[in-house]
């Protein structure tokens, strides 16, 4: 199968799941600035999360620009990144609810460590698909971002439940660390 669908598919899961973000913040209870400050803690969760589900459409995009044909592995592989995605709203959400408490601090770790897991797993069936030689195999190489990424999940999430701004400054460092563009795919294309 081509992947004109799988893409067209994901953009507009990533569109209503930026949407439902957007549309579950709470305005501010008056016109003060107080009580806009009150939400920026909020209002930053959600800068992070746009910024986070922007870079991993952004990624699929050229993801899927290197990927000659794709099956039922690749698909499911997609399925999987999307339902970690489609949580992102809920997370947020419940961190603002939950005053940012420890467990919502984690979860949203979770969220995002599973998303990242789920696009691994997705360029992985991709690999498995179109081949080692591939552009996307050549372009993945050992993905050492996406290993430090899921590691730096994996080490915000408990850390969550002693020092919450530290685990927040972790997922901040993932956000950071693939704002740098990451050229791999053009370079395998262009060879």
């Amino acid at each position: 199968m081509k992947a004109g669908r799988l893409e067209a598919f994901t953009d507009g899961v990533v569109a209503i799941v930026i949407t439902i973000m957007v549309l579950e913040l709470k305005v501010p209870a008056d016109g003060s600035f107080a009580a806009l400050a009150e939400r920026i803690p909020v209002l930053l969760a959600y800068v992070l999360s746009f910024i986070n589900v922007g870079l991993y459409w952004n990624n699929h995009h050229h993801l899927l620009q290197a990927t000659a044909r794709i099956d039922g592995r690749v698909l499911w592989a997609n399925l999987f990144l999307l339902f970690w995605l489609s949580l992102v709203p809920f997370v947020i959400r419940w961190l603002d609810e939950s005053a940012f408490s420890p467990v919502a601090t984690a979860a949203y770790g979770v969220v995002l460590g599973m998303a990242a897991v789920g696009y691994n797993l997705t360029e992985r069936a991709i690999v498995a698909c179109d081949g080692r030689e591939s552009a996307v195999a050549r372009a993945i190489g050992s993905d050492l971002k996406g290993r430090i990424s899921m590691a730096l999940y994996a080490l915000a999430i408990p850390v969550a439940f002693v020092l919450q701004s530290l685990s927040v400054l972790l997922y901040v460092l993932v956000i950071l660390l693939w704002l740098v563009p990451d050229r791999r795919i053009e370079r395998a294309l262009e060879e």
